[in-house]
Formats: C-alpha cells, sequence, structure tokens
C-alpha cells in the first residue's frame, strides 16, 4: 500500500444520489453495554455515503416488516447447478492474485448472486495450504454483519475454491479515492463496525492478526466487513505463544517488532489505532519504509523511546537492544499529526 498525499479535503466534495434509499445500509448504533451481536437489522439509524460526504440520519417511517428471506432450493434436475460443485460458478474478471491464490469476481449460476472466488492452487508435493484451511475452518463458525460471509467450498484436485459474499472495494481503495482523510462521520462509522466485528471475534477467543485497511472491505452502502482470515488464530489460553511473524509491518504492535510471541487481543486493537489515524490523516501513522528497525524508530519518534520506566518488562524482549534506537521522548499526539 502507498502512502496517500494530503489533497483534496472533504469541502470539495460535492453529494452524489447514486444510492437508492430503499438499497441503503442500516447500520444498528448500540447501547453502553456494547453488545451489538444478533441484533435486526430494522433498527438502524446511521447510512453511509459513498462520496465521503457526512453521513445522512435516517429512520424507517414505513413500520412495515422486511420480506422474509427465503432459502434456496437447489433444482431438482441431475443436471442444473449445485452449491459445492466447480460448475455453479462463472468468472467475470480477475481482481487479484496472491503467493497461492487468485482471487475473481463471480456469479452464482444457482441463485444469479454476485460471489468473490478465491482460487487456491494445489501442489500435489505440498497439499492445501495451511493458510486456506484455517481460514475456511475459522470462517465456515463465523456469522455476523461485520465478517465477509464464506458461502461456499469447491474442492478439486487441482484447487481449492472459497467462495465469498461479493464487496465491491475495501477500506484502502476508499482512501485512495478520498484523499485527505475521510468524513469525520465516516470515520465514526467505518471505525465503529470495525470494533463491532473484533469484538465478535475476540468473544469467541479468535484473534484475526492481519489488520490493515486491504482487509477491511467496504460495500456500496457503507457496510464494513472483516476480510482475509489466512493468518487468523484460534487462541484457547491467553497466555499460549504465537509466531511473531504477523500483521503487515505498518499495522504490527512494537511488542511483536521487538519479538514478543505472547500477545492477546491487544494485537488487533493496535491495528485498530493506526488505522483510525489513517482515516483521520489520509495518510498511515507509521509508515515505516525500509526494515523493522525503520518501522520501530517512527513509533518511538511519537510514543518515544521505552525504558525500563515506561515500559517494564521492555528489556526482556529478544530483539530490545537499547543502544540500537534514539533516544525520542512522547509526543502529544496533536504534535505527531495535524487533525
Amino acid at each position: 500500500m502507498s502512502t496517500r498525499n494530503c489533497q483534496g479535503m472533504d469541502s470539495v466534495i460535492k453529494p452524489l444520489d447514486t444510492i437508492p434509499e430503499d438499497k441503503k445500509v442500516r447500520v444498528q448504533r448500540t447501547q453502553s453495554t456494547f453488545d451489538p451481536f444478533e441484533k435486526p437489522t430494522n433498527q438502524v439509524k446511521r447510512v453511509h455515503s459513498e462520496n465521503n460526504a457526512c453521513i445522512n440520519f435516517k429512520t424507517s417511517s414505513t413500520g412495515k416488516e422486511s420480506p422474509k428471506v427465503r432459502r434456496h432450493s437447489s433444482p431438482s434436475s441431475p443436471t442444473s447447478p449445485k452449491f459445492g460443485k466447480a460448475d455453479s460458478y462463472e468468472k467475470l474478471e480477475k481482481l487479484g492474485e496472491g503467493s497461492y491464490a487468485t482471487v475473481y469476481k463471480g456469479k452464482s449460476k444457482v441463485n444469479g448472486k454476485l460471489v468473490a472466488l478465491k482460487v487456491i492452487r494445489l501442489q500435489e508435493e505440498e497439499g492445501t495450504p495451511f493458510t486456506a484451511i484455517r481460514e475456511a475452518s475459522l470462517l465456515k463458525g463465523l456469522k455476523h454483519a461485520n465478517i465477509v460471509l464464506l458461502h461456499d467450498i469447491i474442492h478439486t484436485k487441482e484447487t481449492l475454491t472459497l467462495v465469498f459474499e461479493y464487496v465491491h472495494t475495501d477500506l484502502c481503495q476508499y482512501m485512495d479515492k478520498h484523499p485527505g482523510g475521510l468524513h469525520p462521520d465516516n470515520v465514526k462509522l467505518f471505525l465503529f463496525q470495525l470494533l463491532r466485528g473484533l469484538s465478535y471475534i475476540h468473544q469467541r477467543y479468535i484473534l484475526h492478526r492481519d489488520l490493515k485497511p486491504q482487509n477491511l472491505l467496504i460495500s456500496d452502502t457503507g457496510e464494513l466487513k472483516l476480510a482475509d482470515f489466512g493468518l487468523a488464530r484460534a487462541k484457547s489460553v491467553p497466555s499460549h505463544t504465537y509466531s511473531n511473524e504477523v500483521v503487515t509491518l505498518w499495522y504490527r504492535p512494537p511488542d511483536v517488532l521487538l519479538g514478543s510471541t505472547e500477545y492477546s487481543t491487544c494485537l488487533d486493537m493496535w491495528g485498530v489505532g493506526c488505522i483510525f489515524v489513517e482515516m483521520i490523516q489520509g495518510v498511515a501513522a507509521f509508515p515505516g519504509m525500509k526494515d523493522i528497525q525503520d518501522q520501530l524508530e517512527r513509533i518511538f519518534l511519537v510514543l518515544g523511546t521505552p525504558n525500563e520506566d515506561t515500559w517494564p518488562g521492555v528489556h526482556s524482549l529478544p530483539h530490545f537492544k537499547p543502544e540500537r534506537f534514539t533516544l525520542y521522548s512522547s509526543k502529544n499526539l496533536r504534535q505527531a499529526w495535524n487533525k
């Protein structure tokens, strides 16, 4: 991800009437007890604006119940397309390619819905990548408005395909489209949904471990969804030892950068803070350009170089060598960032 420059402010962004009122997502605001899960969607308070203009406030005035969702019944004909079959989906265009998978925009021949097809290449000598097994097994048990939905799994001799709901953009692309920082109301809306999704998985003892704007999908109605659970990990015991090779460098907390393998939900929460700053500023909070040393220097420049007084136990971390770091004093956050 490239660093965004601060050009163009909210004042020059004009409202667009591109989203019909009946299509806008309605995002539930919760009470102070923060128990947002399994709430009915007909209690929506806020809606998102595609052009980063201020969020509109809407309430339902019809008083009518939403039509009940009918479950799809597979066609009775044995030749008709069915879920779980490779020929049940049509590839429309390539969206991206990684080291072990290619993602396509696709269409279901069963119900006509758009989907995202994550096609994982299988190597005969290596078998199925463990990250794919982990992602599929975790997502099968996660059902929440702010978690990307896994529709189907297709296994053939050559590939493993994970079929997800299609979401048209991600937070990184959205911020690139609106440089200079997002509207404060949109920052609140996205941050709320991010925290709600994280709270859902944390209550189920799951760490995401790879939070970054590219892994936060944004629908055309402003619904944010956590995606890419390839590095996610179910944690049965809080003190369990994990790998420190997690999280993209810009969003990796200092204790993990210094070699700690004992972490919990705070790992994800550091990423939330970095993303929060980035949404406000329009640029990454700590955009290290070289290596772990450079990344730590950028963090210490703002928060101060740690010592045993400010961070008890820091000297016990494997990669902490005081002589390697410049001594910085902590800054007021308003000095570090201009918003």
